[in-house]
């Protein structure tokens, strides 16, 4: 079958994200999609293993989303949010407010996970300049973090885990540490703090996994050590759930496995249900209220033009209504026994050096780098959707993905994998 049209005329045009066009294979062109599954132009299902980058977690097209974007397309599609309000944004900032641990009540909206986090950082620097405390300009982040792709969230993913090698010593150096996850290394994260705690505003983590990093876990007791290190030395801490919030790690948002909450949380990815870009950075009480002043130059200075965006809003508050039916819980648990009994033939494949679940979050990671492209392409012919990344080929499928489709993706993986 010939390519389509479009894919013709616009593959001269169209940068692709995340390879080398030259020598990268062709894109797969989509026609539409549905439940669980990508359709292309040329008729194949392809079972989606990723739900497009973690984001459409209640599956494609899901009716209830789609009719509430309806009615606020025919109401508002978007309004700016300088000096103007909109129901849509409302009733969601109230809501998570509602959902998230203690006093995370203050939502700030943007349009992607990176920008959220920029402005989390950029609310932790300012939460200082606004109580007078001058120096606290840097921030610690961990080995097998990512954050984004953004200038300031590059500066804050792992130096050594290469997708921004290139720009090492081009951006401000951040401190960079060990997770604690012993009392060596915790001792040792709290003698930098010691040591650095006058320089650092903040430290940023990813709760239980490290995602794009290497879908690395840890346990809940690091994040305990995190906050109880981040009050002994006046710094604050903010957790990055763009991609382990709503639902994906077993519970609604990762910090609640741990008991404790962060100063700043960022929100993203499955927060519209995959339909539109929206993403938050919530701060608790005692950094909104560094803001909230009489001096019109404590404001916090950021405005992204489709910031609360109604449209996806209006998706967010559609998601939301159906996590509040409870039956996400039942789902990810089917999927965790789905993924482990499924992945589990991988462990003794030559190279594999762990197999893990946690959530519907599925890892085989080897011992070296896996082709990518290549992969991408022998498991199309499997007719799944999977695109690994660094050492690991992963699953983080839709929720209402079926059992049978889920034996299928899980089948595709042993099967490719061990054809080598």
């Amino acid at each position: 079958m010939s390519d389509p049209e479009w894919l013709a005329l616009g593959r001269e045009h169209v940068w692709r994200p995340y390879c080398q066009m030259k020598t990268a294979r062709p894109p797969l062109p989509v026609a539409r999609t549905h439940g669980a599954r990508i359709v292309l132009e040329d008729g194949r299902e392809l079972i989606d293993g990723i739900a497009s980058w973690w984001t459409a977690c209640h599956g494609y097209n899901h009716p209830h989303i789609a009719e509430a974007v309806r009615a606020q397309l025919e109401a508002m599609p978007h309004v700016m949010f300088g000096g103007l309000a909109h129901a849509p944004a409302y009733r969601l900032a109230e809501r998570l407010a509602r959902l998230l641990p203690g006093d995370l009540e203050h939502v700030f909206f943007a349009e992607s996970g990176s920008v959220a986090v920029e402005i989390a950082m950029k609310m932790a620097l300012q939460f200082w300049i606004n109580r007078g405390v001058r120096g606290k300009s840097r921030f610690l982040s961990f080995r097998g973090g990512y954050h984004g792709d953004t200038l300031a969230t590059m500066t804050v993913c792992d130096p050594e885990e290469g997708m921004h090698a290139l720009f090492s010593g081009v951006m401000p150096a951040q401190v960079i540490a060990d997770l604690p996850r012993d009392e060596t290394s915790t001792a040792t994260l709290d003698a930098i703090l010691g040591e650095r705690a006058g320089e650092i505003a903040a430290i940023l983590v990813e709760p239980l996994v490290q995602g794009a990093g290497g879908m690395l876990f840890h346990e809940p007791e690091v994040l305990r050590r995190l906050r109880a290190l981040a009050d002994r030395h006046d710094v604050l801490l903010i957790f990055d759930e763009i991609f382990t919030g709503f639902g994906r790690t077993g519970t609604l948002f990762a910090m609640e496995q741990a008991g404790v909450q962060p100063d700043i949380v960022t929100l993203s990815k499955a927060l519209t249900g995959g339909t539109l870009p929206l993403s938050a950075a919530i701060a608790s009480r005692r950094v909104f209220e560094a803001f909230w002043s009489d001096d019109p130059g404590a404001v916090l200075m950021h405005g992204p033009t489709y910031m609360a965006n109604p449209l996806a809003c209006a998706a967010a508050n559609a998601s939301l209504d159906l996590f509040q039916s409870g039956q996400w819980q039942v789902e990810v648990a089917r999927l965790s026994r789905g993924l482990a009994e499924g992945l589990e033939p991988c462990r003794g494949l030559p190279g594999v050096v762990d197999v893990r679940v946690m959530g519907a979050i599925g890892v085989v990671e080897f011992a070296h780098a896996v082709a990518t492209g290549e992969l991408c392409a022998r498991f199309a012919e499997e007719g799944v959707w999977i695109r690994p990344m660094g050492q690991v080929v992963y699953l983080t499928p839709a929720f209402v993905i079926s059992d049978q489709e889920l034996a299928t993706l899980t089948g595709a993986v042993c099967n490719v994998l061990a054809r080598g």
